[in-house]
């Protein structure tokens, strides 16, 4: 018997909505990169600015993008070899001199929680003159995000470059932009696993992973909206499952009140 393959599912997810757009289905993880232009096709995101990883960080998907008459922000890491060394270089020599004379905006904020302090800062320039192959991509902008933490009187730094197709949004939007986009991770991906123990799910016939994924995430976005409720969604599911009436106005989507 053949095995199957893992199933990898990738999905679009709304920042400010917190809600799952669409998901579609690959079992190779290295196909996400002909998966992502399936998933934009059937979505209008116009208008949107789309962020994605750097799996994402490709000509033809910025195309599409641009295309659907919206905008991105791109990871940027050695799968674009060339770029990436680039706009490395650029922050490098802009850095060593201080960011004199060279077009850009910049943002810095501090965080402490639980005996961690992290200072983040954002440097986005829309200065691509030495960046030879931006006129290869849809590119306005590059940003440069270096955030520092400290704990336990140790300090690490870390670098992550971003591409765009955004010439004045600044660094401060940008940086919230970026931020915003992992919030995939733990308001979808983590409750998922934690309050719909998606992780441990066994099911592994024909479309039944792919049909359970949608369900789940269906069952997300209506437990996210309902308000009326001010326990987790966990609780929400459970609710549900004992209340008739509360089951059908989440299934309805209508707003609870005290």
């Amino acid at each position: 018997m053949r095995k199957k393959s893992v199933l990898h599912l990738v999905s679009a997810w709304i920042q400010d909505n917190q809600l799952v757009l669409g998901q579609i289905a690959t079992e190779d993880k290295s196909n996400e990169i002909t998966a992502i232009p399936t998933l934009l096709g059937m979505l209008d995101v116009r208008g949107a600015t789309v962020t994605i990883d750097a799996m994402g960080a490709q000509k033809e998907i910025a195309k599409t993008i641009i295309e659907k008459e919206a905008d991105y922000i791109l990871a940027l890491k050695g799968n674009q070899g060339n770029l990436h060394a680039q706009v490395v270089e650029f922050f490098k020599d802009a850095g060593t001199k201080q960011f004199e004379n060279v077009s850009h905006t910049f943002h810095e904020t501090h965080d402490e929680a639980h005996g961690r302090r992290e200072v983040r800062r954002v440097w986005s320039s829309t200065d691509l003159s030495i960046i030879l192959d931006a006129s290869k991509w849809p590119l306005k902008s590059i940003t440069l995000i270096e955030r520092e933490r400290e704990m336990n009187g140790k300090i690490e730094v870390e670098r992550h470059y971003y591409i765009s197709s955004r010439s004045r949004a600044g660094a401060r939007w940008l940086s919230e932009r970026i931020r915003g986009h992992w919030s995939i991770e733990n308001q979808c991906h983590w409750v998922l696993d934690v309050a719909f123990r998606e992780d441990e799910s066994r099911i592994r016939s024909d479309h039944g992973p792919e049909n359970f994924g949608l369900l789940r995430k269906t069952a997300l976005n209506l437990l996210k909206q309902e308000k009326g409720c001010k326990s987790g969604i966990a609780a929400k599911r459970k609710l549900s499952g004992w209340n008739q009436d509360y089951l059908l106005k989440v299934l309805s989507g209508e707003i609870i009140t005290d």
